[in-house]
């Protein structure tokens, strides 16, 4: 994979995810690692967590080129791109708004974050743990919605997101081998129904806190813009994007 641009690799903890200790770091200018992924290999650069991650699951030591990042700066970051309610409240997501902002790379390129999890299998990398993204949570509704917004809205940035796990997905961004070169994002319009429809409810929660507003958001409004960012993001990939109705 080509650096060109910058490659920023998007780490989870999916059981896929210790393949990554083979590969060479010159691939990447940048590793964003999410919770415990962080030790899968020594050299990431930014470890990226909810604030009820564990202390005793830190790293015990940093270089000095290393950085946590925490609800302080990726609050304001995801508001930029909408907030969690129509982002998605968890740190799979989370990560790629942090990264499209602080880091704007070229590439936003995801592995161990598939967020399928087998119920008689290991379920992280470390062994079994909670399947967050699959909590009851009116934000979490269509994992394949929320991943096709971040891709559009990465693409409008001139980012590529792409999965390079071969395994089962809800991530519906293009799959590549880690050698293959990436594709160019997708042509998106300026402006989409989805978004009109965000904008028109405005649940926003600039806190980051919208589990403490939950009696705001409606479920089927909500499930509403997701079918909106799936009609856009099937739009996109067929070439075929439209404007909404004036």
């Amino acid at each position: 994979m080509t650096t060109e641009g910058g490659v920023v690799l998007i780490l989870g903890s999916g059981p896929q995810a210790m393949a990554c200790q083979k590969w060479d770091r010159t691939q990447f200018r940048h590793i964003v690692a999410i919770n415990n992924a962080w030790r899968l290999r020594p050299d990431w650069d930014y470890l990226i967590h909810p604030d009820d991650f564990p202390v005793a699951r830190m790293p015990k030591t940093m270089t000095v080129n290393q950085r946590v990042i925490g609800s302080a700066e990726y609050v304001p970051t995801q508001n930029l791109f909408g907030g969690f309610v129509y982002g998605g409240g968890t740190m799979a997501f989370t990560a790629g708004y942090w990264a499209l902002s602080a880091l704007r790379p070229r590439v936003l390129a995801y592995f161990g974050c598939d967020m399928v999890y087998p119920k008689r299998s290991q379920t992280h990398f470390y062994g079994s743990g909670t399947a967050d993204p699959l909590r009851d949570d009116p934000t979490l509704q269509s994992l394949e919605a929320k991943s096709a917004r971040l891709h559009f809205l990465a693409a409008r940035q001139g980012c590529a997101c792409v999965n390079l796990s071969n395994a089962p997905s809800r991530l519906v961004f293009p799959k590549i081998a880690l050698a293959a070169d990436p594709p160019d994002p997708p042509k998106v319009p300026e402006r989409v129904a989805a978004e009109d429809l965000e904008k028109t409810l405005d649940y926003t929660v600039p806190s980051g806190c919208y589990w403490e507003e939950l009696a705001r958001f409606d479920t089927q409004s909500l499930a509403q813009i997701d079918a909106l960012w799936l009609d856009a993001h099937k739009d996109c990939q067929t070439g075929a994007a439209h404007l909404p109705a004036a």
